[in-house]
């Protein structure tokens, strides 16, 4: 369904997605600005690569620990109020950080520390507000919100990263303090979400993937089954291990949904160049914190352009073979960012690849709730999270290892190779990916 013969917006939806979207840019803009001075300042006080990877790492535990735990919480309580006490706990984080900058420290294993907090904070966030962007709207206008939604998040990773750099080269507990601030605005924001009426969120799931819901292994459509957040009695009941498992259990049973979420998984788990920036930019561009910033928004700047196209032409047709042609793409830029010694070629590396990454996320992220009932979203999302934590985090840690053995440049080419590689071999283990052409109930 074209976006032009969709109902305009209630007033409480357009509500609604203002706050989400506004909520999403200031806590993506002080991650993004995290991002920048926390790798910044690791590689400054060790200079090894390795510690870029432990960074990485120290981000990417919580969720995975705690994927059982965070689904669940986001499908059986109000996720806007999920996600605003865990984006809360962010702030006071970045606070914690901001304080131990000031002290000019030697020692890495504090942030370390620190940095474990901070992601078991956005383990919470990750999937009570990604399912907000499925809640507020119908499916039909999904793929439209998503467009959006990619948009603000791409002109977060644009300011965020640039506003990092600058204020690291002031004074690194600045971009800390500015990170809190963001994140406590972020906080408030989405609060004031609402969900859109439950008999109009019907997802239409694929006839030759039926769902299980908690109760039952019956085929059923969302609008079918009491959402625990708005159920007392739902809400008051205990959650089992296997009720946590659910969200696993269905990614496993849809042949597309598993195709596309272990494709990003291992695709980016190899080509995780980004992880090494820091390293990139001081060791082969000769370039500081201001350029590193620079350096990272470029990524953004591209992703952003690319959202912007598919905001005026909406990506209508051939999706599957679409995601697959992007990743390859993504595998091409990460190979030019490691080989390149010139600022210019590895911004424009850095555009091209991150590009191509933002037409993957946008698949991904419309196709995945789309194929997913409403009461199981929090708990499918949580299992996407803790793969998209593994693709990032994990391989950042991956690229560290890598660059410590090989050096940054040789790690990023031989991740870019093997981006290809996956990108290859998912186009023949997962034909039913492959042969998607539209996204379900659109």
């Amino acid at each position: 369904m074209s976006t032009r013969t969709l109902p305009p917006l209630t007033p409480v939806e357009r509500r609604s997605v203002g706050a989400l979207l506004f909520s999403m840019f200031c806590a993506t803009s002080a991650g993004m600005a995290g991002f920048v001075a926390l790798g910044k300042q690791v590689f400054d006080i060790t200079g090894r690569e390795l510690d870029l990877g432990w960074l990485g790492l120290a981000e990417f535990l919580p969720a995975a620990l705690l994927v059982l735990v965070t689904g669940t919480v986001a499908d059986r309580f109000q996720r806007r109020l999920v996600a605003g006490t865990a984006i809360t706990a962010q702030a006071i984080i970045a606070v914690i950080l901001g304080i131990y900058a000031q002290g000019k420290p030697h020692a890495v294993a504090p942030i370390f520390l620190i940095v474990v907090v901070l992601g078991t904070a956005r383990a919470f966030v990750a999937p009570a507000e990604r399912s907000l962007s499925a809640d507020i709207v119908s499916a039909q206008r999904l793929p439209w919100l998503t467009t959006r939604f990619s948009g603000s998040w791409q002109v977060a990773s644009i300011t965020g990263p640039v506003l990092g750099g600058f204020l690291y080269a002031v004074n690194p507990w600045w971009t800390y303090y500015a990170m809190a601030m963001l994140l406590g605005l972020a906080a408030i924001a989405v609060v004031f979400v609402r969900d859109h009426p439950p008999a109009a969120r019907q997802t239409e799931t694929p006839t030759d993937t039926p769902t299980e819901t908690p109760a039952s292994s019956e085929p059923t459509t969302t609008g079918s089954l009491p959402n625990s957040a708005n159920d007392p009695d739902t809400a008051a009941e205990k959650p089992t291990v296997r009720e946590a498992l659910l969200g696993l259990q269905f990614i496993r049973r849809q042949p597309v949904m598993l195709g596309a979420i272990s494709l990003d998984l291992f695709a980016v788990l190899f080509g995780g160049a980004v992880a090494l920036l820091p390293a990139i930019a001081k060791t082969r561009l000769g370039v500081g914190s201001v350029g590193l910033g620079w350096l990272r928004a470029a990524g953004g700047i591209g992703a952003a352009l690319t959202t912007l196209v598919l905001a005026i032409r909406p990506l209508r047709a051939n999706i599957g073979k679409v995601l697959l042609a992007v990743v390859a793409i993504f595998g091409v830029g990460t190979i030019a960012l490691g080989a390149t010694r010139s600022f210019a070629v590895a911004f424009i590396a850095m555009m091209v690849l991150m590009g191509a990454d933002a037409i993957s996320v946008f698949i991904r992220a419309t196709l995945v709730p789309l194929m997913t009932p409403f009461e199981l979203r929090g708990r499918v999302l949580a299992v996407e999270n803790v793969f998209i934590g593994a693709s990032n985090e994990l391989g950042a840690f991956e690229s560290g290892v890598a660059g410590q053995l090989l050096g940054p440049a040789a790690a990023i080419i031989l991740g870019g190779i093997a981006t290809l590689a996956i990108a290859t071999t998912w186009w023949f283990a997962f034909p039913a990916l492959r042969n998607v052409d539209r996204f379900p109930n659109h």
